[in-house]
């Protein structure tokens, strides 16, 4: 026998109604009914949860314990119910890296000032899908490739919302932090930091005969980290550059590489009301945007 919710709710009832009645009462259901749960409740755990007196009734020391976990498992129903139940009250927006970079205040405001009966979440998963998959958000920002390995257009739908530029992360006191723009040519003798599962970089952008070594980072802060040590340099979206300060790190724009698109993804067979509204947004600020420069 498996236990149920109904069991963990009738020995709730008892404890907090102090006995068989008071939780009938409580539950609506008549007091046999409330016994049954609880004797299939302590066969299922193969424990007494109870001490029946002609007086009380009293908890075990195992029914202290399991009194403990049930009101924490109802109390996750309870949240997972009413989550389901208004879950177009919320947007969540997952990613995995920069959110939207420069963008992600904007939107957060206009978001709240055009839509004030949708609270948008921000909800940071270091996953190809950006939490879409994990089911941590409704809709992600992504900007790596479609592929099975990545984003499977098949189980997700999306849309482009705007392009962001390259640029070369490297150390403050890295040689080639003295110019201004960088060409991908000039890293080729260089180690670039890769995250091959949520980053937007591949030896791709290097021609075959002239692709540098590559040293494998599996998070932002890991890939900051070993850029700032000079062991590696790194290539990135526009976005990380507003996201990510990190002391003793800078970023020059790489003149010949290709831009970045920037994806808004959702479940192709259940998208969230607001999935069009978000795109419309934030295409609307990427049209609007002026080219980053930092030097």
């Amino acid at each position: 026998m498996d236990v149920e919710l109904r069991h963990l709710r009738s020995l709730v009832a008892i404890a907090e109604a102090g006995g068989f009645t008071g939780a009938a009462a409580e539950l609506g259901v008549t007091q046999p009914s409330v016994s049954r749960a609880l004797a299939a409740l302590e066969e299922a755990l193969g424990v007494r949860v109870l001490r029946r007196t002609s007086r009380e009734v009293v908890l075990t020391a195992a029914g202290e314990r399991v009194l403990a976990r049930a009101r924490r498992v109802l109390a996750e129903v309870e949240d997972l119910t009413r989550e389901a139940r208004s879950g177009h009250t919320q947007l969540r927006l997952g990613h995995a890296w920069a959110a939207l970079g420069a963008h992600t205040v904007e939107l957060q405001r206009r978001w709240a000032a055009v839509h004030p009966d949708v609270s948008l979440h921000l909800v940071r998963t270091n996953s190809p899908t950006g939490g879409l998959a994990e089911g941590a958000c409704d809709v992600a920002v992504v900007r790596a490739p479609s592929g099975p390995d990545r984003i499977d257009a098949g189980r997700f739908d999306g849309a482009v919302v705007g392009l962001e530029a390259r640029y070369c992360a490297l150390a403050a006191d890295d040689p080639l932090a003295r110019r201004r723009q960088l060409r991908l040519a000039d890293l080729t003798e260089r180690v670039i930091a890769i995250d091959p599962r949520t980053g937007t970089t591949t030896v791709d952008l290097w021609p075959p005969g002239a692709r540098p070594e590559v040293e494998e980072s599996h998070d932002v802060d890991d890939w900051l980290a070993v850029i700032a040590s000079g062991r590696c340099v790194g290539v990135t979206a526009e976005s990380t550059l507003t996201q990510y300060r990190r002391q003793g790190v800078v970023f020059r724009r790489l003149r010949d590489a290709p831009p970045v698109p920037v994806r808004i993804v959702w479940w192709r067979d259940d998208p969230h009301p607001s999935a069009a509204d978000v795109v419309g947004l934030l295409a609307e600020l990427y049209r609007r945007r002026t080219p980053h420069r930092r030097g």
